[in-house]
């Protein structure tokens, strides 16, 4: 089968990432079907802008699964920790932030994994990230290719033949990088979320690590920066 024929199944968080990939994938011939998931995370805003995003780019099928990891928590997005504020590039590299959650992009992906068998897709899309990343363990290609391994050996269609594949076009792009190739595949970033610990009224605080790298990265691209922020990102 062909890749313009070929379905793929998308994570969708409804950041700036996740956008880049769906609109990378619909530009690849792949009919998509895209994927949210609601794991008790405090920016829950998040999930109405990956409804926004679907929509607008094109998902074939958007789903939204509920999958609580707060009740596990140990992590600033699942639990009543503080998000880090207002970090320098120094301290985004050093150690693993508190905004990591607990094997959250293996939970994503295995339930990735099992949408695309209900739908005979074999190729997944997801954002990691190995450089702008702010040192998550589960943004790493060892990782990704871990995980190929393991769709090979846990599902029905890996043991019948079928070969899986994570597809990462961010892996290797830096957050200006990505934003250049949104623009040109024609994704409206003003429509997508990516702060951490968004104000009621849905605005990004502009000082968490996620708020900066997006803020960074618009600037560096030479792109207006469309995202309503609470406090304006120094820089």
């Amino acid at each position: 089968m062909s890749a313009a024929t070929k379905r793929a199944v998308v994570l969708l968080s409804g950041g700036l990432d996740s956008a880049t990939c769906l609109a990378w994938a619909r530009a690849q011939g792949f009919t998509c079907a895209t994927l949210a998931v609601d794991y008790g995370q405090r920016h829950r805003v998040e999930l109405e802008a990956a409804a926004r995003v679907a929509k607008a780019l094109g998902s074939s099928d958007h789903r939204t699964v509920r999958i609580d990891l707060s009740a596990i928590g140990g992590s600033a997005l699942t639990a009543d920790i503080a998000v880090p504020k207002g970090r320098d590039e120094a301290a985004m590299a050093g150690a693993i932030p508190v905004t990591y959650v607990p094997a959250r992009n293996a939970v994503f992906l295995a339930t990735a994994l099992g949408f695309a068998e209900t739908l005979g897709a074999s190729d997944l899309v997801a954002g990691m990230n190995a450089i702008d990343y702010s040192g998550y363990p589960d943004c790493r290609p060892e990782f990704v290719r871990a995980f190929e391994s393991l769709a090979k050996v846990a599902t029905k269609m890996g043991v019948e033949g079928a070969t899986w594949r994570v597809h990462t076009p961010l892996m290797e792009l830096d957050k200006a990088g990505i934003i250049r190739l949104g623009v040109s595949l024609g994704v409206d970033y003003a429509i997508t979320h990516s702060c951490y610990d968004p104000a009621p009224d849905g605005r990004a605080c502009g000082a968490c690590d996620s708020c900066l790298l997006r803020a960074r990265g618009f600037r560096e691209a030479g792109v207006t920066d469309p995202t309503r922020y609470l406090n304006s990102p120094e820089g």
